[in-house]
């Protein structure tokens, strides 16, 4: 019995052993300054808190088969939650593209901002050598109690192989939606990037 307990434990541990190590992966933020087209905003804006659909609301990364079908990779993780990640990119593209450095993203307190940008993820889908799709809903609030509405689907073609490729897919999806959060701010020298659909 004792030797069938230490088989058993050896198993497991080799089990582990093979196991390849996780490899973690971030969303970055892409949008160029626009420092010579857009004059500096001196527009305090906070970015979040978002939402994010719970089908895809986990450490692993969430890959999409086919239609009907996903697949959760788990050697492939987010180095940090996506309702903390999202939040964090369009607020530094925003920054770049009005020229602001007053865009921060949630969880800082939104008390003395001009602007609130409330985030729902609707869709958030990773395929590979294919495209990575992003629906978004968002809801631009004014310090006046005034909102303007937007709903954003992108879906941009990944470049490359592999789970960075789709990840970097994903953050240009994310520039999309800052460039139309822009626009709706009025700053009409800021026009949503390619990729949109």
């Amino acid at each position: 019995m004792r030797q069938m307990r230490w088989f058993t434990v050896v198993l497991v541990l080799c089990g582990c052993a093979s196991s390849p190590p996780a490899q973690f992966y971030t969303l970055s933020a892409t949008a160029a300054s626009e420092l010579a087209r857009v004059a500096r905003s001196d527009d305090r804006i906070v970015v979040g808190p978002a939402a994010v659909a719970e089908s895809v609301d986990r450490p692993q990364l969430v890959v999409r088969l086919s239609e009907n079908r996903v697949t959760l990779v788990e050697e492939a993780r987010w180095a940090e939650p996506l309702a903390s990640a999202i939040p964090r990119v369009i607020a530094e593209d925003l920054g770049r593209l009005l020229n602001s450095d007053g865009v921060r993203a949630y969880p800082q307190n939104p008390e003395g901002f001009e602007y609130q940008v409330f985030l729902e993820v609707l869709r958030f889908e990773l395929a590979p050598n294919e495209a990575a799709t992003l629906e978004l809903a968002w809801t631009l609030r004014a310090s006046n109690g005034e909102r303007r509405f937007g709903r954003t689907l992108v879906r941009e073609r990944v470049e490359g192989a592999g789970y960075e490729a789709l990840v970097a897919a994903q953050s240009r999806a994310l520039r999309t939606v800052s460039a139309e959060i822009a626009h709706a701010l009025g700053r009409r020298a800021v026009r949503p990037v390619n990729g949109s659909i």
